[in-house]
């Protein structure tokens, strides 16, 4: 069985009063920062670019990466991955920076859309193309405020109400799971399963973005329950050989798209 909603109770209202002098008094400051130099001007995609890219998204994990941490990137976005989503917990935040302003300008360069976990100032300070919110993160409507609607919002869910929850905020899209058992969910999350994913699909429209446990082995079975988009970390961040299990990966994704067409 699925764990109940974790989602705080305070936080469901995503509706927030335009005049909240501190959202107001962050956007100012934000936009009153001159960019780093060292970065790129930012990819102008449009949304359904934007949103066809996390068909297939590289969470990264710098503590479980066997290969040096840059080049897993560089060899996984070179064989098919199309989002990177910055998730690095324990770090201070100026090297969270260093890192945002690194994977910003691969990701600029492979165009793909590069996703920061939580940090919504990293996010801005970078350009990047959207964050991804957990249950512990700012309320959506104060996110949406600083972001704007022309970056993406995803939203961890790991049930159906949590689903439902997302969607009534206007979440650009959601991860859901975990699907199968997972090194970074041990413990923690009942992996949901394929089935659920069949069912969710016939009640939400947002985008879903399958995560948890996905791997070579089972990532057709994850398809065939209907989802948009998958994300892996363990996969391709444990592998001895990165660049190969991305690109075998990316290949049952485009393989299972083409048929399904």
């Amino acid at each position: 069985m699925a764990k109940e909603s974790t989602m705080p109770q305070n936080s469901v209202n995503p509706v927030y009063p335009v005049e909240n002098k501190y959202v107001k008094n962050f956007a100012v400051l934000m936009g009153s920062l001159a960019l780093n130099p060292s970065l790129p001007f930012c990819i102008f995609m449009s949304d359904k670019e934007r949103l066809s890219n996390l068909l297939f998204t590289l969470i990264t994990d710098r503590n479980h990466c066997k290969q040096p941490f840059i080049d897993t990137i560089r060899s996984a976005l070179k064989e098919g991955v199309k989002t990177v989503q910055l998730r690095e917990k324990g770090l201070a935040t100026h090297e969270l920076y260093s890192f945002a302003c690194e994977l910003r300008k691969i990701t600029s360069d492979f165009k793909v859309n590069f996703i920061v976990n939580d940090r919504v100032d990293i996010a801005l300070a970078v350009e990047a193309d959207g964050v991804h919110l957990g249950w512990q993160s700012l309320p959506f409507g104060i996110v949406r405020k600083l972001l704007g609607f022309e970056k993406l919002i995803g939203i961890s869910t790991h049930n159906r109400q949590e689903a439902l929850q997302a969607q009534s905020w206007g979440a650009d899209y959601i991860t859901f799971g975990p699907i199968f058992d997972t090194p970074s969910k041990a413990g923690l999350l009942t992996p949901v399963g394929v089935e659920e994913i069949q069912k969710l699909k016939n009640e939400i429209d947002l985008p879903i973005v399958a995560v948890g446990g996905i791997n070579e082995k089972n990532v057709e079975s994850v398809l065939n329950g209907g989802v948009d988009g998958i994300a892996v970390i363990s996969s391709i961040m444990q592998a001895d050989n990165p660049e190969a299990t991305a690109r075998c990966l990316c290949t049952k994704i485009l393989q299972f798209k083409a048929s399904d067409q």
